[in-house]
């Protein structure tokens, strides 16, 4: 009797325990199909939900939509393989050309890089910035004055209608770099007046600045703003640009032909500036765009003549900051090109300008011609 009696209360201890543990199952079974359910597809709770390891990644790695649009080639045009047309440009140098016998006793031009490439022989650009694949077409000058350039001549939406034409033409001549329009505006002009602060320069009114910026916003296009120092330091000018430059459209060229030094006058006696400032401004420009987490930017540097940029080899462009030497002045098509050849070609920083003249280039180049310089220049610039 007392045996039975232990032997029934054993076998319901062993049976509660059994439908604990069989509980205890359930339990964990849920836990862990709540936890591994796919996410929801309606909205997500208040306070942003549970985040995945893979959110931040997912985030990281998406494409960034870049705050440019590049002008398609009408009709679909691609750039010619053969060289009877660079030969032709070349031609009018006055420096000579280096040539090379080809297998068949003919005679090949030489090239720095092959024909159509923007990037110089030797350099790289890891930074995702406009200059890797596209070309910048860029109207130069100022609204005050139509004796500084196109921005001056045209109400800005007619500009701004021309500025895509001529872009256009660009991408038909060369497909493989299709064009961003891009306007180049002055933001502080060097002047012969002191001025109050005896700098000799005259920054323009925000005001000013702004709205271009929202016109090429508008437009789908860039602004570059230009400094001429005058007797200020290059940094000065370009750190008071630092709320433009923060905008993902904005980008920074540099006038060297007017720092001067004290006792010198802007336009009556040739500046210049050293390679340190201007690595110094490429630095800066560079801890902008990371701080802001801003797309690579440009920096172009003018060069009127040679050693108006001095020890050029201290420019570097970095992984955010993508770098333009730029040939400017006037004059006939051999000049011109022996000036890019000696500016550009043979100080090779990274990337190659080319500045044209509306009226005073006689004959203007093509975009044809243009886009068979060597290298190509990848920023073309009109004044």
């Amino acid at each position: 009797m007392g045996g039975r009696r232990r032997r029934r209360m054993g076998y319901g201890q062993r049976r509660r325990a059994g439908a604990l543990l069989a509980g205890m199952v359930v339990v964990l079974f849920a836990a862990v199909f709540i936890g591994v359910r796919p996410p929801s597809t309606g909205s997500p709770p208040i306070g942003g939900g549970t985040k995945t390891p893979g959110d931040h990644q997912a985030r990281k790695s998406a494409p960034r939509k870049e705050p440019y649009e590049a002008i398609s080639p009408p009709g679909g045009a691609a750039l010619p393989s053969n060289d009877q047309l660079a030969r032709k440009v070349l031609r009018m140098e006055s420096v000579p050309l280096t040539w090379r016998t080809s297998g068949d006793g003919g005679h090949v031009m030489e090239r720095s890089v092959p024909l159509g490439r923007t990037l110089h022989a030797g350099a790289r650009d890891t930074s995702g910035g406009p200059l890797e694949s596209h070309r910048l077409v860029m109207y130069y000058g100022s609204p005050l004055s139509d004796q500084m350039g196109i921005l001056g001549e045209y109400h800005p939406k007619e500009m701004m209608r021309r500025l895509k034409a001529q872009a256009r033409a660009y991408s038909k001549a060369d497909p493989r770099h299709p064009a961003i329009p891009v306007v180049e505006l002055i933001s502080s002009v060097a002047q012969r007046d002191p001025g109050p602060g005896g700098l000799y320069v005259s920054r323009l009114d925000p005001k000013v600045i702004r709205r271009y910026a929202t016109l090429a916003k508008e437009n789908h296009a860039l602004l570059m703003l230009d400094v001429q120092p005058g007797r200020d330091s290059v940094m000065d000018e370009v750190k008071a640009l630092a709320p433009f430059l923060k905008l993902p459209y904005v980008e920074l060229a540099i006038d060297t032909e007017y720092h001067v030094e004290p006792g010198e006058v802007p336009g009556r006696d040739l500046g210049s500036v050293d390679g340190s400032e201007i690595e110094q401004a490429v630095r800066y420009v560079d801890h902008l765009v990371r701080r802001n987490d801003l797309p690579a930017k440009v920096v172009l540097v003018h060069q009127f003549q040679s050693g108006v940029v001095r020890n050029v080899g201290l420019v570097r462009p970095t992984r955010h900051v993508e770098v333009v030497l730029n040939a400017d002045g006037f004059g006939v098509p051999r000049d011109k090109l022996a000036k890019y050849r000696m500016l550009v070609r043979n100080r090779p920083v990274q990337y190659g300008g080319f500045k044209l003249f509306y009226r005073q280039d006689r004959p203007l180049f093509s975009p044809t011609e243009v886009v068979r310089m060597d290298p190509a220049p990848a920023v073309v610039d009109y004044q």
